[in-house]
């Protein structure tokens, strides 16, 4: 028991303790009233019953302790409060001393420093003022800079300094605005600058307006100094390779007298040409300032505008080349014109080219080269197209050199000019033709002066001098006194002077086209050659065939022809001389001598022949038979005598005619005997066809008889040799058809005929059975009539009848012929 009471004892104890904790810190807590109230005494009610009542006493305890301990205090400190309260009470009355002392000195102290008080104010105020101006020197310091440059930035733009202007610019805006940017007046200036570099692009942009429209108007004198300054370069290059090359020129040039003279002019006019250009040569930059494009270029790049400027001016220039290109309406007319057009190409791409080399990208080569190409294409169909309605071989030749120094000039400059040359090919053949056409006009008015006879000379002198102009060589000539007489006409030396001509004007075209001896060579043959199948042919074609040409001009004509012919090789010689081209050379062209000359040869043959005949047939035409007559005259018709007194004296021309026209291949007859055999042959036609005539109703034997006396007159005259080299009867074989038939008639040996007809060695081999039938039935129709009282005669009734069975034998071989064809 004793032990259970100590343990309950014990944890009475414990539960007292815990308790007082307890209390001890909701006391502490509501002391310190860190916690509210209501937290702290809700832990006491909460814990136990009878909580509230032990609380109330803890809490009564707690108090009665704390008055305790303040009254234990309060006594231990109450004497040296009262000691203090003492102490305190003495010192109030030092302290109302002291007051009134301190208020006096301070009086005294405020009047004494009123007068400092007042120099401390002006020196304040005057240190503020000094603090402001020299604050105000300092923004000045740095607001001057930016005034001094705008004022820069004016003053350049009225020097018209743009660029200049443009950089002050820039190093306002980026240094010297930014230190001062809160005054109002650089805010004016930053709003400025942006329209004075509009300003100044715009200005630029007029002068470079103004500079285009300059070169525009300058192309044509920069064009003119730039070619003059190629062509000068030429003529030094050219005297240059002749005095290093004098022997081969004197090769190349001087073929005889005549090319002498030819180069001494070229000398002359070749000196003449060099004075001329011994004159100052200016350039592009002494006649056109270029400054407005640099000066637009910097400023826009500067101003960042670079492309807007470029494209512009690309642009602008290209329409200026459309321009340029543009040709007049007249410009074929004259060589002015040409060069017109020419220096104002020439003066555009002159200043191109040295805006591409002076500038950096505002033109570009691909640029340059793009516009050239463009220029090309039409600067070639201009030429085409004007160069077509030239016809002086003059005016030809001049735009030819123009090209050329237009060529040189811009390839120079390094543009590409090959398709110019080959527009000169196609020019040379223009040319060509044009020349052609000259001495087309050359060849008719020699050939008008001609008198077509033989050249007298009286003396050595004159004899010479025509041998100098013709390649002429007879020793037979040589040998006969003067007088004497060429064989050819005063045409033919003309002639031949005038082919020399010709080589030389289409030598001078072919001059400076940079193109090999050879190719030379090969045009001048071919040109020559034109003009011999051509030109000369074609007038020897006309003269042979005009009206008024007698028989004699048109044996001189082929005489002419054949000396000619035979100075083509002298024609070759020359050419090989002037180009120095072996004529061996495997390309070589050969010129067409033998078949031009040979043509008009046979055309004048022809000619002879055909006016033989038209002058047989008018007398022809004369022939009035009386076909019914019954006896003869006994003598030949007048018209046929006149007619072979005509061909006797006509023949007795063609002694003149040479006996080998062609020295390559022996004619096949002589023309003389050819025109005689001709013209009777067609006499001997044209005496059938009268025989034959459908207007001849009736034909008696006594006409028959006075044919055969014309027939007579024919032999005879075919037996007397008009003409020397016939064989045997050679020439009477023309009328044996004639002879034949009238032999049968007058003979009346039809049984004959008939019988041996068709075989080779009739009698009558060559009279037509058709022939024959004709002629019997108009004999018939002419008995019928004459005969009307004496048919009842016994042999004129025979004689009808024979004549009916001849008729009716005949019309069966005219059949049977026909059924056979």
């Amino acid at each position: 028991m004793a032990r259970v009471s100590k343990t309950v004892t014990s944890i009475t104890s414990k539960e007292e303790k815990r308790e007082s904790q307890i209390y001890e810190n909701v006391f502490s807590e509501i002391e310190t009233l860190e916690l509210p109230l209501g937290t702290s005494l809700r832990s006491v009610y909460d814990d136990q019953p009878n909580a509230h009542k032990r609380f109330m006493e803890k809490l009564e305890a707690r108090i009665r302790n704390h008055d305790r301990e303040i009254e234990k205090m309060c006594n231990f400190h109450h004497q040296g409060f009262v000691d203090a309260i003492t102490e305190l009470l003495k010192v109030r009355s030092n302290a109302g001393k002291l007051k009134v002392q301190v208020t006096e000195t301070n009086r005294r102290l405020q009047d004494a420093g009123k007068e400092v008080i007042s120099q401390s104010e002006e020196m304040i105020r005057c240190r503020i003022q000094q603090r402001n101006i020299a604050t105000t020197v300092e923004k000045l310091q740095l607001c001057l800079p930016v005034l001094e440059m705008y004022s820069k930035v004016k003053e350049q733009m009225k020097a018209k300094r743009y660029y200049s202007a443009l950089k002050t610019m820039e190093l306002l805006e980026n240094t010297y605005l930014p230190q001062v940017y809160q005054y109002r007046f650089c805010q004016i200036m930053t709003e400025n600058i942006p329209r004075l570099r509009e300003e100044i692009k715009e200005i630029s942009m007029s002068d470079l307006k103004d500079f285009l429209e300059s070169i525009r108007k300058h192309s044509d004198k920069i064009g003119e100094m730039a070619m003059k300054q190629s062509q000068q370069q030429r003529i030094f290059n050219s005297v240059v390779k002749k005095q290093t090359n004098t022997s081969h020129e004197r090769k190349l040039y001087i073929a005889n007298s005549m090319d002498s003279d030819h180069m001494d002019e070229a000398r002359l006019e070749q000196f003449h040409d060099e004075e001329e250009y011994e004159e100052e040569v200016l350039t592009a930059q002494d006649l056109v300032d270029f400054s407005p494009v640099y000066r637009c270029l910097h400023i826009y790049t500067i101003l960042g505008d670079r492309e807007t400027f470029e494209n512009y001016y690309r642009k602008q220039r290209r329409k200026q080349a459309g321009l340029v290109l543009q040709p007049q309406s007249n410009m074929h007319e004259t060589v002015e014109g040409y060069r017109k057009y020419f220096n104002q190409i020439v003066g555009f791409f002159v200043v191109e080219d040295h805006i591409l080399h002076a500038t950096q990208g505002l033109v570009t080569r691909a640029f340059t080269d793009e516009l050239w190409n463009m220029a090309l294409s039409k600067i070639i169909a201009v030429l085409r197209t004007h160069s077509s309605y030239c016809t002086d071989p003059d005016l030809i030749l001049e735009l030819k050199n123009l090209i050329v120094v237009y060529a040189d000039t811009l390839q120079g400059y390094g543009f590409p000019v090959n398709r110019l040359f080959d527009l000169l090919l196609e020019i040379r053949d223009q040319y060509s033709e044009t020349l052609l056409k000259k001495w087309a006009f050359v060849f008719r008015e020699i050939f008008a002066s001609d008198n077509c006879s033989p050249i007298p000379v009286a003396n050595e002198e004159e004899y010479r001098t025509i041998i100098s102009r013709f390649p002429f060589h007879d020793l037979e000539l040589e040998k006969q006194p003067f007088p004497k007489r060429f064989p050819v006409s005063q045409s033919v030396p003309e002639i031949y002077k005038e082919f020399k001509e010709f080589i030389y004007a289409s030598l001078k075209f072919s001059e400076s086209l940079h193109r090999s001896s050879t190719e030379i060579d090969d045009m001048l043959r071919k040109s020559t050659n034109l003009l011999l199948t051509r030109t000369l042919s074609g007038c020897l074609q006309s003269l042979i065939k005009k009206q008024h040409i007698g028989l004699t001009e048109l044996v001189q004509i082929i005489i002419n022809t054949t000396h000619l012919e035979q100075a083509c090789k002298y024609l070759e010689d020359f050419i090989t001389n002037i180009t120095n081209v072996s004529p061996e050379t495997v390309h070589t062209t050969r010129l067409y001598g033998l078949s031009t000359f040979k043509d008009a040869r046979h055309a004048a043959e022809g000619e002879i022949y055909t006016k033989l005949n038209h002058k047989i047939d008018e007398f022809i035409q004369l022939a009035d038979y009386e076909w019914t007559m019954t006896e003869p005259n006994g003598r030949a018709s007048g018209y046929l005598m006149d007619l072979i007194n005509f061909l006797r004296s006509t023949f007795q021309v063609f002694t003149h005619l040479p006996n080998n026209v062609n020295h390559h291949a022996a004619m096949s007859g002589k023309v003389a005997q050819t025109a005689c055999m001709s013209a009777c042959k067609h006499l001997s036609t044209s005496l059938m066809q009268l025989l034959l005539d459908a207007e001849v109703k009736q034909l008696s034997m006594g006409a028959i008889q006075q044919f055969n006396l014309d027939v007579i007159q024919c032999e005879l005259f075919a037996s007397s040799e008009p003409v020397p080299g016939f064989q045997g009867d050679t020439l009477q074989l023309a009328f044996i058809d004639l002879r034949q038939l009238l032999d049968l008639f007058m003979v009346w040996d039809w049984s004959t005929y008939l019988a041996d007809y068709g075989q080779a060695t009739s009698k009558y081999l060559r009279v037509n059975p058709s022939t024959a039938l004709i002629l019997l039935e108009k004999m018939k129709e002419t008995n019928k009539k004459n005969n009307i009282f004496s048919q009842f005669r016994k042999s004129d009734r025979d004689k009808q009848k024979l004549i009916e069975t001849v008729v009716k034998q005949l019309r069966s071989l005219v059949n049977g012929m026909a059924q056979h064809t």
